[in-house]
């Protein structure tokens, strides 16, 4: 019987101490833990908050085409602001409420329909706060980000989440792509286009432009490296300048014999159906028909991924082509220009 009961004791203590291990945390913990949540969102938002600001663009009459209304970020302290184009639609100037309640005149500097950004300078201001642009390319899935902007009118709106996933498309009211778009669940409504999408550091990691309405948690940022691109080009040029070699193009599935007879890794390629005359591609000897494979060693397996390949970095490069011309393969040089407006 005293044996029984020392068991039994003995059990008694096994389970005290595996309740002692598998015990939730200290309440204080968790504080602590919550706390360091919201210091990293205070932080940010103390940070990048003052260069949030409102974008109404003023009604171009002439068009008769109304102004919007979103938010946008100032990147420099001369005023430069980072838009979306949607938020612009093509406006010549837009008022600026600033965070401190100022409200400002801005002048378009210029903007790109492709990638949905467009760039603003204020009026007559000396320094401005302002946001730093980031390295969209160090992001990691499940890390922190916080959206900043004027959701529905509300000014100053903040709201955090994670990025849910990187390198998605999305595209644009042109048709074309927008590549590497950030995908997050913090939520955006109608207002928030333009805005920021910042990480934990502070640094601006996308300009928020989409959601998905009815969906839950679906949010859409341009990444900051593809925004610092076209502010670039937009400042030493007055435009994205994208490449040009003057076709007709369209997507096709390539026949399974024609993929084992060339070894090819793709299962579609471009067919070439317009050449312009004079082009660069008829000067290289592209006809219609011809179907598009590779552009300088890089895949081309639909049309998404040859526009995408006609970047401003090939106007005036010798590039070359490979292109299937019935059952021969070819390899043509070509010559690219501007793309024209």
């Amino acid at each position: 019987m005293r044996f029984r009961n020392f068991r039994l004791v003995e059990g008694n203590a096994d389970l005290n101490r595996d309740r002692a291990v598998s015990s939730p945390p200290d309440p204080q913990t968790d504080a602590l833990l919550f706390d360091a949540y919201s210091r990293a969102v205070v932080d940010v938002v103390d940070t990048v908050g003052p260069a949030v600001v409102r974008v109404a663009a003023m009604p171009d009459r002439s068009r008769q085409r109304p102004g919007g209304i979103g938010s946008g970020v100032i990147i420099s302290p001369d005023g430069l602001i980072l838009t979306n184009s949607h938020v612009v639609q093509g406006a010549k100037s837009a008022r600026i409420a600033l965070s401190d309640g100022r409200v400002i005149d801005s002048r378009l500097v210029g903007e790109d329909t492709h990638s949905d950004l467009a760039l603003l300078r204020a009026v007559d201001v000396i320094a401005l706060p302002f946001a730093s642009l980031g390295d969209s390319k160090a992001l990691k899935r499940g890390q922190l980000v916080v959206a900043i902007g004027n959701p529905l009118g509300f000014e100053s709106t903040v709201t955090a989440g994670v990025v849910s996933a990187l390198g998605r498309s999305l595209r644009a009211s042109t048709g074309r792509l927008i590549d590497d778009v950030v995908q997050t669940d913090a939520a955006l409504n109608p207002g928030n286009s333009g805005g920021p999408l910042v990480s934990s550091r502070g640094e601006v990691i996308g300009i928020n432009t989409a959601m998905i309405a009815g969906a839950q948690g679906i949010c859409f940022a341009v990444a900051s490296n593809t925004a610092s691109h076209v502010v670039s080009e937009i400042i030493r040029h007055g435009r994205v300048r994208r490449a040009y070699i003057g076709v007709g193009a369209s997507t096709i599935p390539l026949h399974r014999r024609v993929i084992l007879a060339h070894g090819l890794s793709q299962s579609q390629g471009v067919a070439v159906s317009d050449v312009s005359q004079g082009s660069p591609a008829e000067l290289a000897g592209l006809k219609v028909g011809d179907i598009i494979i590779n552009l300088e060693s890089e895949i081309v397996g639909g049309a998404d991924d040859f526009i995408r390949l006609m970047s401003g970095d090939r106007i005036g490069a010798s590039t070359s082509i490979t292109v299937l011309s019935g059952t021969e393969m070819r390899t043509l040089t070509v010559m690219p220009i501007e793309r024209p407006e």
